[in-house]
């Protein structure tokens, strides 16, 4: 026990049942035994702030920090940072981190145990800090444990092949990572070894990193992965198997899928037309649940009035079209995605056949697909799926269907949940349509909706482009003044576009 313990052990128990330790170099006993108390720990206070004398014994010398690639950031970045840090503007430090890593950047020595402290309590800020801390910064969370978050957060798990065998979840993930970069099928056999021994959610972390290098030379091993009793490491391997070109899963799924939409030739006003027939899956089996589509799919049972959630076949239904290579419809119809998507669809059944070619135009990355159901106007109850395929989209490409997309749901209480889903940053048209919504929301003239002002702020003040700041200036009121959040947004962009200037070269 310590000197400091055992002296507060005294002073619970009183010094009328436990004498005052002996203190080297206090004064000799003596005197009221609560008084010495207090005197040996007011010594000892003294003591812990100047420090603790070093023991006799060697201490094992620290490795030098490395020398750095990368310059520090420019000075007055610098001092910005050293305020963010302080909590001005706080929400903008993961942007600032990532523009000065683009930028070649690093964060100043200083600045770098704030920085790491910070990120103990935030892991989503963590892949940033990683980006952007340099070398120096993985050597100082190597001293001591509560930044050791730091190593293999990022894109380099630190140390050589040993990370495999030794290193935590989070590095052997970094490591993986790195290594389907480069030699897919290096990193797929070093999986394999150890696969049996892997716990369930290691095993699942692992297979996530397929999505880079992904190959038909991965497929036997998916397909195995299908068997697994981890449910998670069953759903990845069934989404890996369903973006890969040419995977047995990929055809197994389209006879399905051909088993439930087939064209059929209609006479209409005298007019033959093509149209969808649509026949939704009458039972699941064991194959289904193999190729993972669940016998419960999220949503169902529900009634669909109102948009709601779906009942189980319609499900079952979305879940294959999901899985199903988009080149099954242009080979089965012989037309191109635009054609295929407005072409009119029997009985009630367009929305689920739209939302599962969503769906797997999301999964496979299909631009011309994406493209379609966006301009085809016929998912106008989805906006929020319609609002996930921007990702899909060409970055020329993708400002403006996104501006479409705002403007035509800027009257609707879903604009809000379809904005959660466009990524920043906001520019270009983009920018001038949130701008435009802002205005109609809270300018002068207009009735405001403080929900809506509010919620449209703090989403913006992250994605919108700093420069929409100088075009926000007029939404003031009778007495001159904006609604609160309209000026917090205003100066948040401000700060932001001194931010990013101080970090161009």
């Amino acid at each position: 026990m310590s000197a400091w313990n055992e002296h507060v052990t005294a002073a619970l128990l009183g010094t009328e049942r436990r004498d005052p330790p002996a203190l080297p170099g206090a004064p000799a006993e003596g005197g009221d035994r609560a008084g010495r108390l207090l005197d040996q720990a007011a010594l000892l206070a003294v003591r812990r702030r100047a420090g603790l004398a070093p023991s006799s014994a060697a201490t094992e010398p620290i490795a030098l920090a490395p020398v750095e690639d990368a310059p520090v950031v420019p000075r007055a970045a610098a001092a910005r940072l050293r305020r963010i840090l302080a909590g001005e503007q706080i929400r903008v430090l993961p942007e600032w981190l990532d523009a000065a890593a683009a930028r070649g950047f690093r964060v100043p020595a200083q600045a770098l145990p704030d920085l790491l402290e910070r990120g103990r309590s935030d892991r989503m800020l963590r892949p940033s800090i990683a980006r952007a801390a340099g070398r120096r910064g993985v050597w100082l969370a190597l001293q001591n444990t509560d930044w050791a978050y730091l190593v293999g957060s990022g894109d380099d798990p630190g140390g050589g092949p040993e990370v495999w065998e030794t290193g935590t979840r989070n590095r052997r993930v970094a490591h993986l990572t790195r290594l389907r970069g480069t030699e897919p099928e290096r990193a797929r056999e070093l999986l394999r070894e150890t696969w049996a021994k892997e716990p369930a959610p290691d095993r699942a972390a692992f297979l996530a990193t397929f999505e880079h290098g992904l190959s038909a030379g991965d497929e036997e091993f998916l397909e195995a992965a299908l068997e697994d009793r981890g449910k998670d490491v069953r759903q990845l391997a069934s989404d890996l198997l369903a973006r890969m070109p040419g995977s047995a899963y990929g055809a197994r799924m389209a006879a399905r899928a051909r088993g439930c939409l087939r064209p059929e030739v209609r006479t209409v006003r005298g007019r033959r037309q093509t149209w969808i027939a649509v026949e939704p899956p009458h039972a699941h089996g064991e194959d289904m649940a193999r190729d993972g589509i669940p016998f419960h799919p999220s949503g169902s049972f529900a009634p669909r009035d109102g948009g709601g959630p779906v009942g189980t076949r319609a499900a079952w239904l979305r879940e294959i079209l999901a899985r199903t290579p988009l080149s099954t419809w242009t080979d089965l119809f012989g037309l191109p995605p635009m054609e295929i998507v407005c072409l009119p669809v029997a009985e009630s059944d367009g929305r689920d056949v739209h939302i599962g070619w969503a769906k797997a135009a999301l999964g496979q990355r299909d631009a011309a697909w994406a493209r379609a159901l966006l301009k085809g106007g016929v998912m106008v109850d989805e906006p929020e799926a319609l609002a996930d395929l921007l990702s899909v989209l060409p970055g020329g490409e993708r400002d403006a269907a996104a501006a479409d997309l705002i403007r035509w749901v800027e009257a609707r209480p879903d604009l809000l949940r379809v904005l959660e889903r466009v990524p920043g940053p906001w520019t270009g048209p983009l920018a001038s349509a949130v701008v435009a919504t802002l205005t109609a929301s809270a300018g002068p003239s207009s009735r405001r909706d403080e929900h809506l002002v509010t919620q449209l702020c703090r989403l913006a003040d992250q994605r919108l482009d700093p420069a929409a700041a100088a075009r926000l200036g007029s939404l003031t009121g009778p007495d001159g003044a904006a609604p609160r959040a309209v000026t917090d947004l205003i100066a948040t962009l401000r700060f932001r576009d001194e931010m990013l200037k101080e970090l161009t070269p």
